[in-house]
């Protein structure tokens, strides 16, 4: 993140469409992989500046399907290295899910690299997020709730897939945000859009074209996962 999911982070589950046919048919139980990452983009801004490697563990519960999971993003080259972790619990109801998340990244050189410590001047972020997916609309809404982000900084975004066919997924999708952690510009509490962009998905490949109109900046990612 920016301070730095998607997110899924869980954002990619949601929006790329990257479930496998297995857990599909029986998700409870253990589920390991990873994703490797032309370039980093998260909720419209690029972290780092290399491709990166970015692996994932869960455990989902049987009948609850109650989801605890771990996931990094390690940057290939750079110096330093960018270097994230983050732990998350997710609880489904119905077509919503609510996620507790925390970010942990960090910082060379910082006097305060504790990986449990939510001080001001600490590497930890925590968010609550909650996402909607029914059909072809996804929905996602989140808010920095601890950590070294006290502005409570709020994040929401809007996907839609418009194309399927021949193995492809096409989505388009738009996001804004406020305070310092995503409007750089203002910094205040007024909301901008900071993400605008489609992505196409097949197999294990997805290429994701998103545009920042706070920044004025663009970026396009390849993801392959395994």
């Amino acid at each position: 993140m920016k301070k730095t999911t998607k997110f899924l982070s869980l954002a990619v589950a949601l929006f790329a469409g990257l479930s496998g046919t297995a857990q599909a048919a029986d998700p409870s139980g253990f589920k390991i992989g990873t994703d490797l990452v032309s370039s980093y983009v998260w909720r419209g801004t690029a972290i780092g500046d290399s491709p990166a490697i970015q692996p994932a563990l869960s455990y989902t519960f049987k009948d609850s399907g109650i989801v605890l999971g771990a996931w990094g993003s390690y940057g290939i080259t750079g110096t330093p290295r960018y270097q994230e972790t983050d732990f998350y619990a997710t609880l489904p109801v119905g077509p919503f899910s609510l996620t507790v998340t925390d970010y942990y990244i960090p910082v060379t050189g910082s006097a305060n690299t504790d990986a449990f410590s939510f001080k001001g001047d600490g590497p930890n972020n925590a968010e609550v997020s909650l996402a909607y997916a029914q059909d072809n609309l996804s929905l996602l809404a989140a808010i920095n709730f601890a950590g070294n982000h006290l502005d409570h900084a709020k994040y929401i975004e809007a996907g839609y897939k418009v194309y399927e066919k021949d193995g492809f997924t096409g989505k388009v999708f738009a996001g804004a945000g406020n305070e310092q952690e995503y409007a750089a510009s203002t910094g205040g509490t007024a909301f901008k859009v900071v993400n605008l962009g489609f992505s196409v998905s097949k197999d294990r490949y997805t290429g994701s074209y998103s545009y920042n109109p706070d920044t004025k900046q663009a970026n396009f990612a390849l993801l392959a996962s395994f």
